[in-house]
């Protein structure tokens, strides 16, 4: 009988053991649930501060500054027995029981402050403008995204007082310029004298027949030099002279109201006041212009959708099956990221027991 209870104790020893290193197979899984979880909340928060600038509501935004998770197993095993020299009258029992936990412990940062303040309202340099088409990013939408006027043509504003349509020659101008964007025949250049830094576009020296004339007709609606190739990047309304492009962009908090206006709002909240009503679609070349993003409303909450937020009475949502308003929303989120928040607070020391 003792032999058989050791073997059933030291079988319930090896056991325990086994599984006495948890840590490391927590790691994969942890990881990716709590990024998936940080992803699908930063989205939800964008979405709703959009839909709150579009009911003139403050927008807050709030930062993960750290996610601390603890995981822990505890175990008790017990043996009772008693026996006599009768075989009829032995006893023997065994008892084991275990806890598995995870305490997470996420630390939440508001942005705010000066600091953030100015940089939200700040206009965004010409500079980053031009790095994110050398990045890639399609020369219309960023700049119906991101520039008020280039060389005094205005693109479209959709936002209350300050709403309109966009110049007449607006649209031609960066279609021409997608055009070239596509053909390789643009491109970027820095030039630094003492302390001074100069961006420069270069609109192609070498001979590209599917670019000399949307490069001739860009040269002519701006106002350039028909001889120059590399054009000076400042930041205002109208160039000083021929080879210089002034760019009057906009701020991050401009572009989310700008962005809010596309908005799918309910026709009773705009016959109530409670928002303004959304402009027509601007028509180029007779057809309707889509627009930057699609945000949707509805009562119900959405079975397919990329992100979603609830807001007063109804959901606003962007179409998963909307891959041209997925991909802006997603550029808005990086966009917002190189906003400068200031100085970080420090974070509260949080100490994790071991054991």
């Amino acid at each position: 009988m003792q032999r058989k209870m050791f073997a059933v104790v030291l079988l319930i020893s090896a056991g325990l053991s086994g599984c006495a290193s948890i840590g490391p197979a927590t790691v994969a899984r942890d990881r990716f649930d709590y990024i998936a979880a940080i992803s699908d909340s930063w989205k939800a928060q964008m979405l709703l501060n959009l839909v709150k600038l579009r009911y003139a509501d403050a927008p807050v935004f709030l930062d993960v500054a750290s996610v601390i998770t603890q995981t822990g197993v505890q175990g008790t095993v017990g043996v009772t027995g008693s026996w006599w020299q009768n075989p009829f009258s032995s006893f023997a029992g065994v008892t084991a029981a275990g806890t598995y936990g995870e305490k997470p412990t996420v630390t939440y940062v508001p942005l705010s402050g000066e600091k953030f303040a100015r940089s939200l309202m700040a206009p965004i340099p010409p500079a980053a403008i031009l790095n994110f088409l050398q990045g890639g990013y399609p020369v219309d939408v960023v700049l119906r995204l991101a520039v008020h006027s280039i060389n005094g043509i205005r693109s479209r504003f959709g936002s209350g007082t300050r709403a309109r349509e966009a110049d007449p020659e607006f649209y031609p101008l960066v279609e021409k310029l997608r055009a070239i964007q596509a053909s390789g025949a643009i491109g970027l250049r820095v030039k630094k004298t003492g302390d001074q830094t100069a961006t420069l576009i270069l609109l192609g020296k070498h001979p590209n027949p599917a670019a000399d004339a949307d490069r001739a007709d860009v040269r002519k609606i701006l106002g350039l030099s028909p001889e120059a190739d590399e054009f000076n990047i400042v930041y205002g309304s109208l160039a000083a002279n021929d080879k210089e492009i002034a760019m009057l962009t906009r701020s991050v908090l401009e572009i989310l109201t700008d962005l809010s206006s596309y908005i799918d709002v309910p026709v009773a909240n705009v016959e109530q006041k409670r928002t303004y009503p959304s402009l027509a679609p601007e028509v180029v070349n007779g057809a309707p212009l889509p627009p930057l993003i699609r945000i949707l409303s509805s009562p119900q909450r959405p079975d397919d959708a990329f992100a979603a937020v609830p807001y007063r009475q109804e959901w606003y949502w962007i179409d998963d099956k909307d891959f041209a308003s997925k991909r802006l929303f997603t550029f808005i989120m990086f966009l917002f990221t190189l906003t400068d928040s200031g100085e970080k607070q420090g974070a509260p020391v949080i100490t994790v027991p071991v054991g």
